[in-house]
């Protein structure tokens, strides 16, 4: 190497053994609801994207918001591991299925919905990459239609309440198509 050339360290990929070690340290941080389990799994710098908030979280203060939310609205909120993980040998990758229940005694704000009393069960996976021994990057995806109607706060499949909403939907879209129709027309 020339005196002009810098060396740089590259990090190691974790092992796959690493990584299966690290899934049910990170479901048992989530289960014990203490913000601070989580959150030292996490990079500074970490990026999450989960189905169930309105944006995308840029480091921890953003992740504690959203600890804090989610179990003062579900305070029982437990995950198992179903299958994974799954990992790509050599890469600081892996992803997992999981399944998240709880009961929704709290506000769950934002969006600013009341509390319902009514138990979610859902299936979701983690994708998860890598950097330090933490989470850099985070994406949690599951079925938010699946828990909004197991939370009461979206109608049942095929109720009455679901049709009457589709059918205001429906009169909204004719209205705004309406609406963005004549203001072409004028302008």
């Amino acid at each position: 190497m020339s005196a002009g050339t810098a060396q740089t360290a590259v990090a190691e990929p974790p092992t796959i053994e690493w990584i299966r070690e690290f899934v049910p340290r990170w479901l048992d941080a989530w289960n014990s609801h203490q913000p601070e389990r989580v959150l030292e799994l996490l990079t500074e710098d970490i990026e999450v994207h989960d189905d169930s908030w309105p944006k995308r979280m840029h480091g921890q203060a953003d992740v504690r918001e959203f600890l804090e939310a989610l179990w003062r609205a579900i305070p029982d909120m437990t995950f198992e591991l179903l299958e994974g993980p799954y990992v790509i040998p050599g890469e600081p990758r892996a992803s997992f299925r999981w399944r998240g229940t709880g009961m929704f005694t709290g506000p769950m704000d934002p969006p600013g919905f009341a509390p319902t009393g009514r138990r979610w069960d859902v299936d979701g996976a983690d994708f998860q990459q890598y950097r330090d021994g933490r989470i850099s990057k985070l994406r949690v995806a599951f079925d938010m239609m699946t828990v909004a109607r197991q939370l009461g706060v979206m109608p049942a499949t095929g109720s009455r309440s679901e049709r009457a909403m589709a059918a205001t939907q429906r009169a909204a879209t004719r209205v705004q198509h309406e609406y963005r129709r004549r203001r072409s027309a004028r302008g």
